[in-house]
């Protein structure tokens, strides 16, 4: 096990060191919420999205918040490494209760846990992916960044034992997200994602999409997209935080439009990595 620097609990130990009581709701119930936040040479990308997003999953789930932002930066910033792009895994659970209750402990403190990994480009991007369609078997609560992805977890091998690289998911007959990812299609010329609700994650990479394709006039709406405008769209795309813009070429074991990522897709992409290296440029004039 890599021996780094993380955080615990108002200290910063080695991994090896880290640990946590058995009783910690967690563990046991998998009471709790995450945050997943890039960082490009030292610099939180959308460093305040990604807190009010936590910020919203702890209000779901009943949990105050153990620190300001303010704090957070503090706590966070001694994890990264400047020289290299990485992402924070932060997570807090409702802490250590005397006796496994589904009830809430009283004057529980949070387990709060953070740690830094470096970002591995992903392998086949500039090819595109496989993913194949599955019903959305998952709570009414998406939403929320919440560690219980058990759910997410089944459907991610699924695909993978498939030949897919994710799983993109259908509700109702209309897409809500991937697995592990936001869903965006090209239908007729127009850049569509699924509107925000309790059915998807308010992706930060999907905001950020959003607003580049609107300062580079490239028509986009926020609207459902069926199952049957999914498999005849000329462009789908699967986005995250630590994977960005991923181009799926083939679904559900045939090709999207013409089997090759999109010009669209390599239109976004060309902003999105500009757009990074403009956001670093301002942090640090020459």
């Amino acid at each position: 096990m890599e021996n780094k620097l993380v955080y615990l609990n108002g200290q910063y130990i080695s991994l090896n060191e880290a640990k946590i009581s058995v009783m910690d709701r967690g563990f046991l119930f998998g009471d709790g919420v995450y945050e997943v936040i890039p960082s490009y040479y030292g610099h939180l990308f959308h460093f305040q999205q990604h807190l009010e997003r936590l910020e919203n999953s702890l209000t779901i789930i009943r949990l105050a918040n153990p620190y300001s932002r303010e704090q957070w930066q503090k706590i966070l910033l001694p994890l990264l490494d400047v020289n290299q792009n990485q992402y924070i895994y932060l997570q807090i659970t409702r802490g250590v209760a005397p006796k496994r209750d589904h009830a809430f402990p009283e004057n529980a403190l949070p387990t709060v846990f953070a740690m830094c990994s470096n970002i591995v480009p992903f392998a086949g991007k500039d090819l595109g992916i496989k993913a194949v369609t599955m019903p959305d078997s998952r709570w009414k609560l998406c939403h929320a960044k919440a560690i219980t992805l058990l759910a997410n977890i089944l459907l991610r091998q699924d695909a993978l034992d498939q030949d897919s690289a994710e799983a993109i998911l259908i509700k109702d007959n209309y897409v809500t997200e991937g697995a592990a990812s936001n869903v965006f299609a090209v239908i007729d010329g127009i850049l569509v994602t699924p509107p925000k609700d309790c059915n998807i994650l308010p992706g930060i990479t999907r905001d950020v999409i959003l607003e580049l394709a609107q300062q580079n006039h490239i028509a986009c709406h926020e609207e459902p997209i069926s199952l049957e405008q999914l498999k005849s769209a000329d462009e789908i795309w699967v986005t995250s935080s630590t994977r960005e813009i991923i181009p799926v070429v083939e679904l559900d074991s045939k090709p999207v439009a013409n089997g090759r990522p999109g010009a669209l897709w390599r239109h976004l992409d060309q902003c999105f990595q500009a757009y990074k290296k403009d956001c670093h440029e301002r942090r640090n004039p020459v």
